[in-house]
């Protein structure tokens, strides 16, 4: 008998709830929609961007370095930056934004190196600032290569094999399945999603079913039923429970399929650094099904929260302008 009052109660309160305009946006439309757009959506703006920056030539200057004219030449030919005349001004070009970078060439650079001696070549950037740092990147990567020249150079005098210099490579292996990389990735950034939608998806129902019923009118009326007042919160509670289940499912699911198809589309791909293998963003069924099982104590005890502090309120309206304060 129990069981059958409850489950009529909850029949009611879900009838009532899904015609209910702001229930239905919150439940269904808000992760299906809202949250997937913003995740995608910024993760599609960053790779836009980071991509684009990556595709252009940064200006950059070279400070010094008149007496070393092999280095200067060979980042004047280098594809992935342009060089412009130097200037007094270069510090405050590089913080306008004018130019990205600037590399300080030491006197007697070359000279030096020819004596063997070691030298420090300093690059100024712009710290924080994407394209700054690419620049600088860059130039890294090119006097690297330089370095690296010369010291074979080195060794072909001396008669020595260029190998001498990397007597073994260091590379890494990824082991672990896709899924488990995922969940590596997106486990903190679900985890608080799943979090903030639990309690989003059970806030409108509860306030609807318990301010909104005094609001209206119809708490008087339910309370003079043969149900009693136990298994009436039992049956609300059910309906809360369950809109905040559906929540934070349709949550993780929209957002697994919007990064399975970020995934096919190439998009992930300006995030990773050249050469290196993008970041498999895709969850599957068990990764799915164990962010759902996390969820339930969660949705429990928000639903006993919210029906608890709606229960205070006494209307719709005044229940909306306490949470806000």
């Amino acid at each position: 008998m129990a069981m059958r009052n409850i489950w009529i109660v909850y029949c009611k309160e879900l009838t009532e709830a899904l015609r209910d305009r702001r229930t239905l946006i919150t439940t269904f439309l808000v992760p299906l929609l809202m949250i997937p757009l913003l995740s995608a959506g910024f993760t599609a703006v960053m790779s836009a961007v980071i991509g684009k920056a990556k595709r252009e030539k940064p200006r950059v200057m070279i400070i010094g370095g008149t007496d070393s004219p092999a280095v200067g030449e060979g980042l004047k030919q280098y594809p992935k930056i342009k060089v412009v005349p130097a200037t007094d001004d270069w510090k405050s070009q590089i913080i306008e934004k004018e130019i990205r970078a600037a590399v300080e060439i030491p006197n007697g650079f070359q000279e030096n190196l020819g004596k063997g001696q070691a030298e420090i070549v300093k690059i100024y950037l712009y710290r924080g600032e994407l394209k700054s740092e690419l620049a600088a990147s860059n130039i890294e990567s090119y006097l690297k290569e330089y370095r690296d020249t010369i010291a074979t150079q080195r060794l072909e005098v001396n008669h020595l094999p260029a190998d001498l210099l990397k007597p073994f490579e260091v590379k890494q292996q990824n082991i672990a399945p896709p899924e488990k990389v995922a969940g590596a990735i997106l486990g903190g950034i679900i985890a608080y999603l799943v979090i903030f939608m639990c309690l989003n998806g059970g806030m409108h129902p509860a306030i609807d079913l318990t301010a909104g019923e005094k609001e209206r009118g119809t708490m008087e009326t339910i309370l003079s039923s043969p149900v009693s007042r136990t298994h009436l919160v039992l049956g609300k509670f059910l309906l809360v429970l369950t809109a905040s289940l559906i929540t934070a499912a349709l949550l993780v699911v929209s957002m697994g399929a919007s990064f399975t198809v970020l995934q096919k589309s190439h998009v992930m791909d300006a995030l990773t650094e050249e050469g290196e293998a993008a970041s498999q963003l895709t969850l599957g069924p068990a990764a799915v099904a164990s962010v759902f099982v996390m969820a339930i104590p969660l949705a429990i005890l928000f639903s006993a929260g919210l029906i608890t502090i709606s229960l205070f309120a006494k209307s719709y309206k005044k229940h909306r302008v306490t949470s806000h304060r």
